[in-house]
């Protein structure tokens, strides 16, 4: 039966988290990148880049979700979202909470019951970091889901005290 996932934060590594899957904020294209996306294809192996091939020939949407092996990492799956690129005018709020619900979603069909989320498009892709915090905070606990835990990694110290502030 479907509830709503407990909102946490922890400051770390997200390739290194202790959960069934984490989120990976990927490109369209779905074949590596910078920040989260290249930390995670670099710590999963060769296997991540792999199955991104096999199983999204053509990329993925903006806004998306799909899963493919966690190789080497802890996790046993990553689940991909396409955030959207505020820099370069992708700024409809709807994309970004997309990201996270249809995340929350591949992971119900995973059976993953913890799940470890960046803050989507808030680094190279601009958008505005409150925001990209309340988003992810507001549909992270209002979409309904088996996931128990929906943990939020913050990248240093100051990013773990905005999210935290948020979540109250």
């Amino acid at each position: 039966m479907d509830g709503y996932a407990d909102v946490t934060v922890v400051e770390g590594d997200i390739t290194q988290q202790r959960v069934d899957a984490v989120v990976n904020a990927a490109n369209r294209r779905m074949r590596g990148g910078g920040g989260v996306d290249g930390a995670i294809h670099a710590a999963g192996g060769p296997e991540v880049p792999a199955d991104c091939v096999r199983r999204f020939p053509d990329g993925l949407a903006t806004g998306d979700a799909g899963w493919t092996t966690a190789g080497a990492m802890p996790a046993q799956w990553v689940i991909h979202v396409v955030g959207p690129n505020y820099s370069a005018g992708e700024r409809d709020r709807g994309l970004l909470e997309s990201c996270y619900r249809r995340a929350l979603e591949v992971a119900d069909e995973l059976g993953a019951g913890t799940v470890a989320f960046p803050l989507v498009s808030a680094g190279i892709y601009g958008w505005p970091r409150e925001d990209a915090i309340a988003c992810a905070i507001e549909t992270l606990r209002t979409t309904p889901t088996q996931v128990r835990e929906a943990r939020l990694v913050a990248y240093g110290r100051r990013a773990y005290d905005e999210i935290a502030a948020a979540l109250g």
